[in-house]
């Protein structure tokens, strides 16, 4: 069909033309003056998912997963922040509200749940594109009451972000403080089992003690060794002490009295020989040799009897000795007992004290993340009272 078919068409029907044009012109004006006017606040937030956390010191790699924006809009349409909005703006006590839940629900279900569900009718939450911003549109027929719940939901937003933050961390915070309180029981009863074992033994075991009567043992076994070789000697000499022996010929005494005993039975002999056997002289002379004899048979004997107590003195020697070094021995190795046991008993010590560090230091963490009140969420834009309604849209409903 051509334009000029069309319009001839047109006035040939004018009258149904204007007639159809009138009977939808004049609806929608009505419609668009009828109907109330609705107005729609906007506020916007900002989610910083790039700087570091303060609290930890680094960039949470949760914050960069791709779902993180998508968890965000269902935690901001959740019921927790509807009903946090509700709290702030005392909805609760709006009689109006209690008669229209009762009117369509005749009481059934729970009026908190409504309220929010009420609320969210008329939200509406949409993330930027590219960039890490939630738009917050609330309509409402009054543009003051748009605005408040707007900012509201804002606000209330923040604050479950906080929560859900503080929450875990006030959990392990409360847990981490009952497992110190126990690590540090166990620290306590440790050091005191230390230092409890160091009493009754009247001791502080140190390596340089232990040091000391090691080098005690050391000069008593060398000391012991040396006494062995004395003992040893004497008591060969005593078993072959003689008048032969090279002891017993080494003797000064002895090698004099043997030399004057030499001399006697050398002139004995010669007087034997001129005189004979009775002369007075022989007489003498066997006498007197008959006392250097006496006297070399005692001092061998009084040489032989002192290798004897020689040999007595260096056994009773050698066995102090040996006595000495059983006690020192014993001595080390009952302080070596005790240093092992009480290095136990420290490690024990070390063991709970890093327990109760590593405990405490967590604790302390997760103390000060359960009292952290900043979120990575900041207001962009408040809410404020539109100055146009949003709905109905006259000229747009005319055209």
């Amino acid at each position: 069909m051509s334009i000029s078919q069309l319009i001839a068409t047109l006035k040939a029907r004018k009258l149904l033309f204007l007639l159809t044009l009138v009977a939808c012109f004049v609806p929608a004006v009505l419609l668009s003056f009828l109907l109330p006017q609705r107005f729609t606040a906007s506020a916007a937030i900002f989610i910083d998912v790039k700087s570091p956390d303060p609290v930890v010191g680094m960039v949470l790699p949760g914050l960069a997963a791709p779902s993180y924006m998508a968890t965000q809009m269902e935690v901001f349409r959740s019921e927790r922040v509807a009903r946090k909005v509700i709290s702030a703006l005392k909805l609760n006590d709006v009689g109006q509200l209690h008669t229209q839940w009762q009117q369509e629900t005749a009481g059934a279900g729970d009026y908190a749940s409504w309220l929010s569900d009420l609320l969210q009718r008329n939200l509406d939450v949409t993330a930027s594109r590219d960039a890490n911003v939630f738009n917050i549109q609330y309509t409402a027929a009054d543009p003051k009451f748009a605005a408040v719940v707007a900012n509201a939901f804002m606000q209330a937003y923040i604050d479950v972000t906080a929560e859900l933050r503080t929450e875990p961390a006030k959990q392990f915070s409360a847990l981490f403080d009952a497992q110190a309180k126990q690590a540090r029981d166990r620290l306590a009863t440790a050091q005191a089992a230390l230092s409890d074992y160091e009493k009754q033994n009247g001791m502080i075991v140190s390596d340089e003690r232990l040091d000391l009567e090691n080098n005690r043992l050391n000069e008593l076994s060398t000391q012991l060794v040396t006494m062995q070789a004395l003992a040893t000697e004497s008591a060969n000499r005593k078993a072959n002490a003689g008048a032969n022996s090279p002891e017993t010929l080494a003797n000064p005494v002895i090698s004099g009295l043997k030399m004057d005993l030499a001399r006697q039975e050398s002139l004995l002999k010669e007087l034997s020989a001129r005189f004979g056997s009775s002369h007075p002289q022989v007489v003498e002379g066997q006498a007197h040799a008959a006392e250097l004899r006496a006297k070399l048979d005692a001092e061998v004997a009084r040489v032989t009897s002192s290798f004897g107590i020689n040999n007595t003195v260096n056994q009773a020697r050698e066995a102090q000795v040996k006595s000495a070094l059983d006690a020192q021995r014993q001595k080390v190795l009952a302080l070596k007992s005790q240093r092992d046991h009480a290095a136990v008993l420290q490690q024990d010590v070390n063991n709970a004290q890093r327990a109760y560090d590593l405990i405490q230091a967590r604790f302390t963490q997760t103390s000060i993340e359960s009292q952290a009140s900043q979120t990575n969420v900041s207001p962009l834009k408040y809410a404020s009272p539109p100055p146009k309604p949003s709905s109905p849209k006259v000229l747009l409903n005319i055209a």
